[in-house]
C-alpha cells in the first residue's frame, strides 16, 4: 500500500515562506493525483492544492493563489508545497494525500490515501 510523509513544517514568521515535502512510497508517485489540504483548529480540513498525475497541471485554492505552490519530482517521488506566508490564520496541519480518481477533484472525500499531517506555526 502507498504511503505518505509529510516533512517540514515548523514556526514561521507571517511574510516569511517554509517548503513542505511528502515523501511516497510503496507504489510509484505518477499513479496518483496528489493533493494539500489543511486543517485549522475548530475547522472543517480545505482544500489547498492539487497536481495531476500526467502532465503535472496544478490547481490552487484561491486564498492561497500566487502565494503557494505545488510541483513534484517523479525520480524522488516526492511532493512539494512551498508556501508565502502571509496570514495568521494559515497556521494549521497540513496534510498530503494522494487520489486513485481519473478526473480532477478537491474534495477531500475523494482522496484515499492521506500522511500523517505536519504542523505549521505562523508567527505575527
Amino acid at each position: 500500500q502507498v504511503q505518505l510523509v509529510e516533512s517540514g513544517g515548523g514556526l514561521v514568521q507571517a511574510g516569511g515562506s517554509l517548503r513542505l515535502s511528502c515523501a511516497v512510497s510503496g507504489r510509484t508517485l505518477s499513479s496518483y493525483r496528489m493533493g494539500w489540504f489543511r486543517q485549522a483548529a475548530g475547522k472543517e480540513r480545505e482544500f489547498v492544492a492539487a497536481i495531476s498525475r500526467s502532465d503535472s497541471t496544478t490547481n490552487h485554492a484561491d486564498s492561497v493563489k500566487g502565494r503557494f505552490t505545488i510541483s513534484k519530482d517523479n525520480t524522488k517521488n516526492t511532493v512539494y508545497l512551498h508556501m508565502n506566508i502571509q496570514k495568521p490564520e494559515e497556521k494549521a496541519v497540513y496534510y498530503c494525500a494522494a487520489s486513485t480518481i481519473i478526473r480532477s477533484t478537491i474534495d477531500v472525500r475523494e482522496y484515499n490515501y492521506w500522511g500523517q499531517g505536519t504542523q505549521v506555526t505562523v508567527s505575527s
